[in-house]
C-alpha cells in the first residue's frame, strides 16, 4: 500500500494521556509515522483532509460526537483503515465490536487495567500494520436483503470438531460462517486473535445471531454438538479427548507466533487429539498463525480450508497455509459454510 513511505497515522482520542502514550508507543517504529493527532472528531475530519494519513486510530467515547458515529460517517464517504482503541468495559467492548462491523479492521484496548502499556507497544505497531495491509470494501448504503441460509442436511458426522482460526477482519468472517450453519452443526472451537475483554463481547454477539450456541471458552468446557466455543483473549485454548468426548483446556502461556491466543496452539491440539475426525479452516489475518496447524490438520487426514485473497480483509494467515501445502480447498467467504456442510452431511 505505502511501498518504501513509512505508514502514515492519525491518533483520534479525547485523552491527552491516551494520545501521547500511543504517539510514544510508534515513536520507534521506522516504519510508521505519526503525521497528526485530534481531540475529537470534528478535529479529526479537518486532520484528515489535511494530512491524508493511512490510518486512523479512532476512540470509541468521545465528545461532541461518539466514535461510532463518526466511524459510520467516515466509511460513506472517505473509507480508510481504522483501528478502533477501546476502553475494556463490557459496554465499550460491544461497542467497538459493532465498530468492526461498521467497517473498522482492528480492536485494541486502551493502555489501562488489565493491559499494560508494554503489551500495548508489544502489539500497536502490529495491528497499525495490518491496518495498513487491509482490503477496504465500501459500505453498503443499505443493509444486505436477507438470504436464505444453504439447505442444510438433517445429520452430520460424528463424532467431528471443526476448528476455526482468523485474525484481521476475522470477527466479521467468523459471524458470516457461523451465521449460515444450522443449530445441530457439530462441535466447533473458534480462535480469533482479539483482546482480553473482546472475546466475551464477540461470543455473546455471535449467540444472539447464530443457531448454534457460542460462548466463550472456560477452562473444562464440554466440545459438544451445537456448540461453538471461543478462545478467551489473552489465553490460548487446547482441544482434549477424553473416551469419545471432548472438552477444551483454557490456560495461559508464551504467545506464539506472537499471538495468544494463538490459532496455531488451537489447530494443533485438534490435529493430536481429532486427527481425522476434525475439519480446519483459516481465514482472513495478517501473519502466519494457524500455517503450521493446519498442516498437522491436513496431515492427519482432516479436510482443510481458507479463505481466498479477493475475499481477505488480510490474506497473510490463508497466504501462508495455501503455500505450505496445508489447504484442500481455497474458497470465498461465502462459499465456506455451505463446503462445510458438504463436507460434514452423514
Amino acid at each position: 500500500m505505502n511501498g518504501e513511505r513509512p505508514i502514515r497515522v492519525l491518533i483520534v482520542d479525547d485523552s491527552a494521556v491516551v494520545r501521547h502514550i500511543l504517539t510514544e508507543c510508534l515513536a520507534k517504529e521506522p516504519d510508521i509515522e505519526v503525521v497528526g493527532t485530534a481531540a475529537d472528531p470534528y478535529v479529526a475530519r479537518d486532520r484528515i483532509l489535511e494530512l491524508n494519513p493511512d490510518v486512523l486510530t479512532l476512540d470509541i467515547e468521545m465528545p461532541r460526537m461518539d466514535g461510532l458515529t463518526f466511524l459510520r460517517k467516515l466509511m460513506r464517504f472517505r473509507p480508510m483503515p481504522v483501528l478502533v482503541v477501546s476502553s475494556l468495559a463490557q459496554a465499550s467492548c460491544a461497542v467497538a465490536l459493532e465498530a468492526l462491523e461498521e467497517g473498522a479492521v482492528e480492536a485494541l484496548g486502551k493502555p489501562a487495567g488489565p493491559y499494560s502499556v508494554g503489551d500495548l507497544q508489544n502489539t500497536l505497531a502490529a495491528k497499525i500494520r495490518a491496518a495498513a495491509a487491509s482490503h477496504m470494501r465500501p459500505r453498503p448504503a443499505a443493509p444486505p436483503t436477507a438470504v436464505a441460509p444453504p439447505p442444510s442436511p438433517a445429520r452430520f458426522r460424528e463424532p467431528v470438531v471443526v476448528a476455526i482460526g482468523a485474525s484481521t477482519g476475522g470477527t466479521e468472517a467468523i459471524a458470516q460462517v457461523m451465521q449460515a450453519l444450522p443449530a445441530n452443526f457439530p462441535a466447533t472451537v473458534i480462535t480469533q486473535h482479539i483482546p482480553a475483554g473482546f472475546s466475551q463481547a464477540f461470543a455473546e454477539r455471535l449467540n444472539r445471531t447464530c443457531r448454534m450456541e457460542v460462548k466463550e471458552a472456560e477452562d473444562g468446557d464440554a466440545v459438544r454438538t451445537g456448540r461453538a466455543l471461543v478462545a478467551p483473549g489473552n489465553f490460548h485454548m487446547l482441544l482434549r479427548r477424553c473416551g469419545a468426548n471432548y472438552h477444551v483446556v483454557v490456560k495461559d502461556g508464551p504467545r506464539v507466533c506472537y499471538q495468544r491466543p494463538s490459532v496455531d496452539v488451537l489447530f494443533a491440539s485438534v490435529a493430536d487429539q481429532a486427527g481425522a475426525r476434525a475439519l480446519g479452516v483459516i481465514l482472513t489475518g495478517m501473519g502466519s498463525d494457524g500455517a503450521a496447524g493446519m498442516l498437522a490438520l491436513h496431515n492427519q487426514g482432516a479436510p482443510t480450508i481458507a479463505q481466498d485473497e479477493a475475499s481477505c480483509v488480510v490474506f497473510g494467515m490463508p497466504r501462508e497455509a495455501i503455500k505450505r501445502g496445508a489447504a484442500d480447498k481455497v474458497l470465498p467467504l461465502g462459499a465456506i459454510a455451505p463446503a462445510l456442510l458438504r463436507l460434514l452431511a452423514a
